[in-house]
């Protein structure tokens, strides 16, 4: 195999300190504690070959987890592997690491293709495939909506080993890019599958089933196995083992939990109270709409804070931008929709507020695993309308913990309403000026795409937009005519 070129995202696991692999195998983990008699295996005992296990060396994963240890041994037999795991366990590189020496053995381009949900945990996953390959040559293309087709069509002219792919846009080139091609893959596998499906892929998903090779090796990794997953599996898997390390959809036990009640008019004064009581910590605040995640990184900024934004509708560029200042500490706070709650590894998060409430649980419970990672602290506070207790009440019930109130300094928030009123009207004006909110100014308004299936930022159906994850439809507002294109 020949050594790889400059890859799309650069290795920066090893610097983060916390990939996938290493994250916290159960909801119990603590790594000051003893390991469970399990995870006494090495890489080496699962069958990993030397150079992969010295890549996994160089990364820093010292032992296995759990749905590695499980999931490895069968893959590495050839069979098909269905994966139950929650966000956090180490899929990534259960999945990767079989591909890897597979590859190893019988070295081809296009071998195995990646199908994530979202575009920031493509370039995630990519960079891992990258990392663990890096000592065997491995070459990897990031396929994602909102970028250029064109440079995306000579990387895959380069004949790639690994792909890793949004369903929309790698649909648009096996229709329109001349001669790339499938029907030789060895190995698919779906990433999130539950997500996948959630955000309408299926049609998509069903299109790229028939024009790959059916003799191939499949793994679909999943959170939980709903009638959708299920129907998939047997749609795609042969006889495959499942594996499934913890079915309980929990928060892990270094989260500490709190909720705020509050009145709904009330919300914006009580966020930037708890973002100047707790100005020291690097925090995600998540809002269910577009808007709100542009408007109240505004009034952030505005009033001293280094916040900014992350949401479906910004152009891919602005997206990764955003999601590597706050990595790198650039920004200390990160307003963002839920296109930032799932299988992000981003290290040192110290709190996560929940602007709005998840509309379900398992979307909570993605959204606080953002922090506490691979056994540290952390801490999430919930923000809890009139409105919104019984949603309160129903994810408590589905985590088996109760939150704790968060106590407030009533005249101190108090004191901020002006400030907040001002603020948020400074706000409205600069959103109504610039157009933004949705695909961004005037410029993004205007940047229709030409061809057929083609929307505002130059790919229609590459649907991991913020609509569609926040569960609500789009509408009109006064802030962005940006929706009008995007379908």
């Amino acid at each position: 195999m020949s050594s790889p070129g400059p890859s799309e995202a650069s290795s920066s696991r090893s610097a983060s300190g916390s990939a996938s692999a290493s994250r916290s195998p159960s909801p119990e983990f603590d790594p000051s504690a003893p390991e469970p008699s399990a995870s006494n295996k090495s890489f080496s005992d699962l069958g990993i070959s030397p150079q992969l296990c010295d890549a996994c060396s160089s990364l820093g994963f010292k032992k296995p987890t759990d749905i590695q240890i499980e999931s490895i041994p069968p893959a590495l037999e050839g069979k098909d592997i269905i994966g139950l795991a929650q966000t956090g366990s180490g899929k990534t590189a259960a999945f990767t690491l079989p591909i890897l020496q597979a590859l190893w053995e019988n070295p081809q381009p296009f071998f195995a293709l990646v199908l994530a949900p979202t575009r920031e945990l493509a370039y995630q996953i990519s960079q891992q495939v990258t990392s663990l390959g890096a000592g065997i040559g491995v070459r990897s293309a990031t396929i994602v909506g909102g970028m250029d087709m064109m440079s995306q069509s000579i990387a895959l002219s380069k004949r790639p080993h690994v792909i890793v792919a949004t369903p929309g846009r790698l649909m648009d080139h096996l229709e329109n890019t001349k001669g790339f091609s499938l029907k030789a893959l060895k190995y698919l596998v779906m990433d999130e599958a539950d997500r996948l499906l959630d955000m309408d892929f299926g049609p998509i998903i069903d299109k790229i089933l028939k024009v790959i090779p059916k003799e191939r090796n499949t793994y679909l990794f999943s959170a939980t196995m709903t009638t959708k997953v299920a129907k998939l599996q047997r749609a795609s898997l042969n006889k495959p083992v499942r594996v499934e390390v913890s079915s309980k959809y929990s928060t892990v036990s270094t989260l500490l939990q709190h909720y705020l009640l509050l009145p709904l008019k009330a919300k914006d004064t009580h966020l930037l109270y708890l973002a100047n009581e707790l100005s020291s910590s690097s925090m995600i605040i998540f809002t269910r709409t577009v808007n709100d995640a542009q408007r109240l990184s505004i009034i952030l900024r505005r009033l001293g804070f280094p916040a900014i934004p992350l949401h479906g509708q910004m152009s891919q560029s602005l997206r990764l931008a955003s999601l590597n200042k706050f990595k790198s500490g650039g920004r200390s706070i990160l307003v963002a929709t839920d296109v930032a709650s799932r299988g992000l590894d981003i290290p040192l998060v110290d709190l996560v507020i929940n602007y709005d409430m998840p509309t379900n649980s398992k979307d909570y419970v993605h959204r606080v695993g953002r922090t506490a990672r691979a056994g540290r602290s952390g801490k999430s506070i919930t923000l809890v309308t009139q409105y919104d207790v019984e949603i309160l009440q129903r994810i408590e019930a589905h985590i088996g913990k109760k939150m704790t109130s968060f106590d407030v300094d009533k005249e101190a928030v108090a004191v901020l309403n002006d400030t907040v009123a001002r603020a948020s009207r400074e706000a409205a004006l600069e959103m109504r000026e610039s157009g933004t909110g949705g695909a961004g100014g005037k410029r993004g308004r205007d940047k229709g795409g030409k061809r057929k299936g083609f929307g505002a930022d130059g790919d229609e159906r590459d649907r991991d937009d913020d609509v569609v994850e926040a569960g609500v439809p789009r509408k009109k507002n006064k802030f962005s005519n940006a929706g009008k294109k995007r379908r």
